[in-house]
């Protein structure tokens, strides 16, 4: 066991619930401890999330953005250009930004969805993290991390789903879902 410090790729995935909320927590514990945190939510922007309002608090030691349009269609012919074209946009501010060495922690929510949509190549994304510096630790949210991005990372958590309110009818809750 070696005590050498480096940043650490670390993915959540799975079916179930969580994966973006233990992101969060992940990112509080590093502001908390004096990191800049940068958290960029791939395809996300249509809902108001309390988390946006959270994070203003900190300052521009936690930014988190939103970068897509909410809901996004794909397969074929389904997947809008435009959707698309603003996962290329977060990716060229997530890849500048994790290779600025600006950021303690970059989080990349919903960016496995991205790649396995076929909206992002999992290889750039591979070598942009092969390439960062020293320090700067990444996640990945969503769920179907690819195999390539899975070999690479040093933690993988995949959450499974036991159990749901929305089986019994109850409706996603503010304050704990969004």
């Amino acid at each position: 066991m070696t005590d050498s410090r480096r940043g650490l790729i670390l993915i959540n995935t799975g079916p179930g619930k969580g994966k973006t909320t233990a992101a969060l927590g992940t990112a509080l514990r590093a502001v908390g401890n004096g990191m800049r945190v940068l958290m960029l939510q791939f395809l996300k922007g249509s809902w108001h999330y309390g988390e946006l309002d959270a994070a203003k608090a900190f300052g521009d030691n936690f930014v988190l953005k939103q970068m897509g349009r909410g809901f996004v269609k794909v397969g074929g012919a389904e997947t809008d250009p435009e959707d698309v074209r603003m996962v290329e946009a977060a990716w060229a501010e997530a890849r500048e930004a994790i290779l600025s060495g600006e950021w303690d922690l970059v989080v990349l929510d919903e960016i496995n969805y991205a790649i396995s949509y076929g909206m992002l190549d999992p290889a750039v994304v591979a070598e942009t993290l092969r390439q960062r510096p020293e320090m700067v630790h990444v996640i990945l949210t969503g769920r179907n991390a690819h195999p390539t991005l899975v070999e690479l990372a040093d933690t993988v958590t995949e959450m499974r789903e036991v159990k749901h309110a929305y089986q019994k009818g109850i409706l996603a809750q503010r304050g704990i879902e969004y």
